[in-house]
């Protein structure tokens, strides 16, 4: 990933891993509607044929100049129509690296954000047809709560840090990895409050933990785990 490139502020770039070209599309077609800024510009870039979603990261990162990157799968629907606004807010502290949409203040020693005692956010969930559950955690106190790690979904960046397609080489625990890879520059990764209304509405089909999450998880434990402070 280039060093050195010159990255444009008045742009946002949407990345997204597409092999369902249904699902994408309805995704573009949320995003399409989102409200930009005055002067703001938006790219779409969908990556097909990735052999890992870190590996899709990467290759989606290299073909744009935007400053603000959301990374987010393709049945994620935005529906929070000033996303962009709300992130420029967020990211006005420079100390902000990352934005999520739901996570936890602080890993357990599993290394599953879903496993953290206090977890904060919110997302709807629409799995099945005709069944939508707002997954609602904890809501921050102010505008937003820092947290140790957030889910896939949906993940905004305003710095470029290179997705370790290296140590994750399939579609698992690449966006925890990225949280750590965050906090070893010394950025922040964030959620927002949503108390008056969620962000995405996110539609995966249910399926049981892939038999390969397992060993993805060892790789992060091996990798992070020496950083991790779970609570007790």
């Amino acid at each position: 990933m280039p060093e050195a490139k010159q990255l444009n502020p008045q742009k946002v770039a949407f990345i997204t891993c597409v092999n369902q070209e249904d699902w994408y599309s309805e995704c573009r077609r949320y995003l399409a509607s989102l409200a930009l800024p005055a002067g703001f510009t938006a790219e779409y870039i969908p990556v097909r044929g990735a052999t890992s979603m870190c590996a899709g990261y990467n290759a989606g990162c290299r073909q744009t100049d935007a400053k603000y990157k959301v990374y987010l799968h393709q049945d994620t629907l935005v529906v929070n129509k000033n996303l962009v606004a709300d992130l420029l807010r967020l990211f006005a502290d420079p100390g902000i690296g990352l934005v999520g949409v739901i996570g936890c203040r602080c890993l357990p020693e599993s290394g599953i954000w879903w496993d953290g005692m206090r977890t904060y956010g919110r997302v709807l969930h629409a799995c099945e047809p005709e069944c939508v559950v707002d997954s609602h955690c904890m809501e921050p106190a102010g505008a937003y709560q820092e947290v140790e790690a957030v889910d896939g979904l949906f993940l905004a960046t305003q710095y470029d840090i290179p997705w370790r397609e290296d140590l994750f080489t399939g579609w698992h625990l690449y966006d925890t990895s990225m949280c750590k890879e965050m906090q070893r520059r010394g950025r922040r990764v964030v959620v927002p409050n949503q108390s008056e209304d969620f962000w995405c509405i996110h539609c995966p089909k249910e399926k049981p933990l892939a038999r390969e999450y397992k060993g993805y998880q060892k790789v992060f434990l091996r990798e992070y785990g020496q950083e991790l402070h779970p609570e007790v």
